[in-house]
């Protein structure tokens, strides 16, 4: 009997910091991964990024040792998702790019394939309306590094279908990983709540009641959290937490998530966290 998970495998499209992530922890299970980008730069650093990350989750126990990876192919167009039994979409966290590669992924991929956008703050409901089968699409939100991490944060939209919800529970039986299914909205659970608590850290920080590793250490020193709130942006990006929060305003009109100042100064002055060596802490050469 064919197997189509391992004959088909799935697409990634967006070779940034979580794309690459998940093209790894699918390659170290085994899958073959078709990973999609339109800067070649990107492209041509993913295989040697993969080999790296899927080292360190050997390494670190939460990859599978001894089997046989599955092969990494790059390309530069959504048509070579076409053949894929899932497509996980990891483009940036910009809606309206977000809906323009689902729409056209909609209508290149089979009907039935599912269609995961890996949003963190996008409701599901909204970018579904761009497609031309919303019963395929739902939401996975990954952490960061998603190969080490062993749950997922999983948005099931009003349209999402059961067929959508069964075949991701099969791609996560495979990865190893646990789904925790949460209803719509922006920011789903995590971010809905993780996003005020950064900008209000962040905010302390611009008001000079307390440097960034004082109010970090009490999370972990007083309330026992494995890392504070400043830390766990920089593990995120700053940038990707100002661009969550301006979809989390944008959506609620809450002024609780309009991104603090200090926090848009560092994305400004390319301080942008652990990936750029720099942003609430200093971290040295990202080399």
């Amino acid at each position: 009997m064919v197997d189509p998970w391992h004959t088909n495998g799935i697409a990634v499209i967006g070779a940034g910091v979580m794309g690459v992530g998940i093209a790894a922890l699918a390659v170290a299970h085994g899958l073959p991964v078709t990973l999609v980008d339109i800067d070649d730069d990107k492209l041509a650093r993913a295989p040697e990024l993969v080999t790296s990350y899927t080292r360190v989750g050997m390494l670190m126990g939460k990859l599978p040792r001894g089997g046989t990876p599955g092969t990494l192919t790059t390309a530069t167009t959504l048509d070579a998702a076409a053949p894929a039994w899932a497509v996980v979409e990891a483009v940036t966290e910009h809606a309206e790019t977000k809906a323009k590669v689902l729409a056209e992924l909609s209508t290149v991929v089979d009907p039935g394939t599912l269609l995961a956008t890996n949003t963190s703050a996008i409701p599901v409901a909204e970018l579904a309306a761009a497609t031309i089968r919303p019963a395929d699409l739902l939401a996975t939100h990954f952490m960061n590094p998603p190969y080490l991490i062993d749950a997922v944060e999983v948005a099931r939209g009003a349209q999402t279908g059961d067929a959508a919800m069964a075949r991701l529970g099969e791609l996560f039986e495979l990865l190893g990983r646990r789904a925790i299914v949460v209803g719509d909205g922006p920011g789903f659970v995590s971010n809905h709540v993780l996003m005020r608590m950064i900008n209000d850290a962040a905010r302390l920080v611009t008001q000079g009641r307390a440097e960034p590793a004082r109010i970090d250490e009490v999370f972990t020193e007083c309330l026992g959290h494995r890392t504070g709130p400043l830390a766990t942006a920089d593990l995120i990006g700053l940038d990707n937490v100002v661009d969550t929060l301006a979809v989390l305003f944008e959506r609620t009109g809450e002024d609780a998530y309009r991104a603090d100042e200090e926090l848009v100064a560092r994305v400004r002055a390319g301080r942008h966290g652990r990936k750029s060596g720099a942003g609430f802490y200093d971290y040295g050469s990202t080399a």
